[in-house]
Parts: structure tokens; sequence; C-alpha cells
């Protein structure tokens, strides 16, 4: 199966501004993405940009780049048009096309080889979505704010408090790995008969803000901390 990456990074960001050049341990936050995705199994890998200095990081680095008109810039616009475009600018023919959003840079080679392992496998699925347990604190038997209003969710004689006895719920991960048939992006990036991958908590950090940019920036020191000490001994 031909499958086309397609790495959409804006140049702004409300929530951290330029979040996808910004520097994580000393590299671009997309080049994680990038790398990922060159490692992988994909059949070829670009990047979509307004950015100037995104394009010429992913350049150098091998990709190909689409330069994104106007009306595709604002943070307004949401990915499937963006994905559109650079489709409707190829001449060259693909099964199916992974959206890899930069914002997740602890996902992996590896991880992209599963997802293409478990859509292959699948041949009758329309797309797949990379998914992560929700915490037991964020089910609604726990919730106790919404919409900025104090609620009481459920009955106080039937409240449940362990964490065991509350029912596991699984939801979408940042867009860590999406996958889509051509022949369905026309109306979506997921939908029709969906496909889930699996990721862990660790790996499923989709970068909002500051805070979450710690969490991955910690996790990352980590692990590559791991590796240096490993090849020291």
């Amino acid at each position: 199966m031909r499958i086309l990456g397609i790495i959409p990074a804006r140049g702004g960001s409300k929530g951290l501004p330029g979040k996808n050049k910004k520097l994580m341990l000393g590299k671009p936050l997309i080049c994680y993405t990038i790398e990922a995705a060159l490692y992988s199994k994909l059949t070829s890998v670009v990047v979509s940009s307004d950015d100037d200095e995104i394009l010429r990081i992913s350049e150098d680095a091998g990709l190909r780049v689409f330069k994104r008109p106007a009306d595709l810039s604002s943070d307004l616009i949401p990915t499937l048009p963006v994905l559109q475009h650079v489709i409707g600018s190829l001449s060259e023919e693909y099964d199916a096309v992974m959206t890899l959003q930069p914002t997740s840079p602890l996902r992996t080679f590896q991880h992209i080889n599963e997802a293409i392992g478990l859509f292959e496998k699948h041949g009758e699925a329309d797309s797949l979505v990379s998914i992560v347990q929700a915490p037991h604190k964020f089910t609604s038997s726990s919730l106790m704010v919404r919409n900025g209003v104090w609620v009481n969710p459920i009955d106080a004689d039937s409240l449940v408090l362990r964490r065991q006895d509350k029912p596991v719920l699984w939801g979408r991960n940042g867009a860590a790995i999406y996958i889509t048939r051509i022949n369905k992006l026309e109306d979506y990036i997921f939908g029709g008969k969906i496909l889930h991958y699996e990721m862990s908590k660790l790996v499923s950090v989709d970068i909002d803000d500051m805070d979450d940019w710690k969490i991955a920036e910690s996790i990352l020191y980590y692990e590559e901390s791991n590796i240096k000490n490993k090849k020291l001994v």
C-alpha cells in the first residue's frame, strides 16, 4: 500500500507561539515528527506550512514542502482542506494519507509502522485514529465543572469513587496518527469504518501549551539520558 505522510505545520499558535519551530532539547519540535516519519515505512513524506522557516527546516531534512496559500493559513482553517491542497498538487498517486501533527514528538517510527500494519491488515477500513485511555479522573462520574458551572454529575448515593469501578474510556490522543483512504479524503480525515490504534499515555502527549511542552521535554530528556547511559555501560 502506498501511503503518503503529510505533516501540517502552521507557523503561528495561540497557546504556545511558534511552537512547531521552537527548540526542544536543541532541535525544532517539528523535527521529531520528521525523523519518525523518515524512518518509517511511509512511501513518502511532505510538509505543508505557511511559515518560511518551517519550510526551510523541512527542506533541510530532505522533505518536499508545500507553501500554503493565504486562504489556508488562518488558525480557523481545519486540517482537511490543507490535506486536500497537498493531494491536489501532486502528480503521483497514493492509496492513503497519514496525517502526522508535529505537536506529538513522542510518537516514533515504530508507532507509525504499527498503525500502517493494522490498516493494511484490515482492507475494509476507511480510516484509522490513534487513541489513548482517558484518565479516570476525567470520566463523567468525576467531572465537577462543565462550561464554568459547578455541577454534581450523579446522585451522591451512587457516586463512584474507586478508580477500578469507573468505566474505561478512550479518546483521540491529539492526532498523533490519522490514516485516511484517498477516496474518502473529500469528506473527512476520519470516518466511515474506523480502526483504532491504541497508544500509551506516555507517548500521547500533545503540545498545546507550556505545561505540555515541559512534560514532553522531560520525557524526551529522560529517554535520551537512558540511551546515553546504556552506551557507557
